[in-house]
């Protein structure tokens, strides 16, 4: 059985992801001209990402291996242990660089590429959450 310090991150990122959703608009102009929809959407993405950081970093940590130097190479180390796939590391670093934009050069957001974001790549933090998920599962099978 999954960590209660997992279980309560993974919690934490479907209510980011819960949120995100309630709040997709039907288009980019409406996220275009909305401060308060551009806000909640960025706030809650960038929280799922740090969640997925934090999740990252404690998973490495059961492996008793030195800590990540970045944000993304907690998904590289994961991806290195075979926690989560090739694919998902890469998309998860991706997220790491969005979170980067979001939180230093707010200013700079390209709300068209948040939009993308959020009706096309949401599945990306739940597909990271459910490997890491199985391979938690599975390690209490095999323990």
């Amino acid at each position: 059985m999954a960590s209660m310090i997992l279980l309560t991150k993974l919690d934490s990122l479907q209510r980011c992801l819960a949120r995100i959703v309630s709040k997709i608009p039907p288009g980019v102009e409406m996220l275009q001209r909305d401060l308060d929809l551009q806000d909640i959407i960025a706030l809650n993405l960038e929280r799922a990402v740090q969640v997925c950081v934090d999740i990252a970093a404690h998973v490495v940590a059961e492996f008793n291996t030195p800590a990540p130097a970045t944000m993304a190479e907690g998904f590289d180390r994961l991806q290195e242990l075979g926690v989560i796939a090739e694919e998902t590391a890469l998309r998860m670093k991706n997220a790491v660089g969005f979170r980067n934009i979001s939180v230093h050069e707010y200013q700079k957001i390209d709300w068209l590429i948040v939009y993308r974001i959020i009706t096309e790549h949401l599945d990306d933090f739940k597909d990271f959450a459910r490997q890491v998920l199985d391979w938690s599962n599975d390690g209490d099978r095999n323990a």
